[in-house]
């Protein structure tokens, strides 16, 4: 829909009635700010303004959705291509909402699971010990650690603070 060709039609179509922009403001009981942004094109009648203001005006709805005055030859297609435009714009629009869906839900997913396996691994830094498997020494990792290791289950292959070899040391929680 082209705002400026709205905005003409709006405007000559209110002048040839002879209304000021006052006038056909108190009849739809808006502003006449807002009659001057649709004919700026600065803004389009809300839908339920619509029928009200063609009815006022003495022009059809398709000529105001064209923005051009329609010869009755021509008003058949222009009525199929001003409903093929709005079907149109229609399946942008739910395209959009779609890929927003897509957006939000696939954030808000990756955000819940990054903050639980924050809160997972915080957890089992403080709760428990890890013991090394080539010298037994027992040992409290740091988060890093935790957070970088290979893993299956509650066993982790890291290195041992105290012999400096790597090996799979298991979780154990008591002492």
């Amino acid at each position: 829909m082209d705002n400026d060709r709205f905005a003409r039609t709006i405007k000559n179509a209110r002048l040839k009635k002879g209304y000021t922009q006052s006038q056909l403001a108190d009849l739809l009981n808006v502003s006449n700010k807002t009659i001057s942004k649709w004919e700026t094109g600065k803004g389009l009648p809300d839908p339920m303004y619509m029928l009200e203001l063609c009815q006022i005006l003495d022009i059809s709805v398709n000529e105001l959705l064209t923005g051009e005055f329609i010869e009755e030859r021509n008003y058949q297609q222009k009525a199929e291509d001003n409903l093929l435009m709005m079907a149109s714009q229609e399946v942008k629009q739910t395209k959009k909402m779609f890929f927003y869906e897509n957006v939000i839900g696939i954030g808000s997913t990756s955000i819940f699971l990054i903050i639980g396996v924050s809160i997972a691994l915080k957890i089992e830094t403080e709760e428990g010990y890890y013991e090394c498997q080539k010298c037994h020494h027992k040992y409290i990792p740091s988060y890093q650690q935790v957070y970088f290791a290979m893993h299956y289950g509650r066993t982790r292959y890291m290195k041992c603070p105290h012999c400096q070899k790597r090996s799979w040391q298991k979780k154990i929680y008591s002492k």
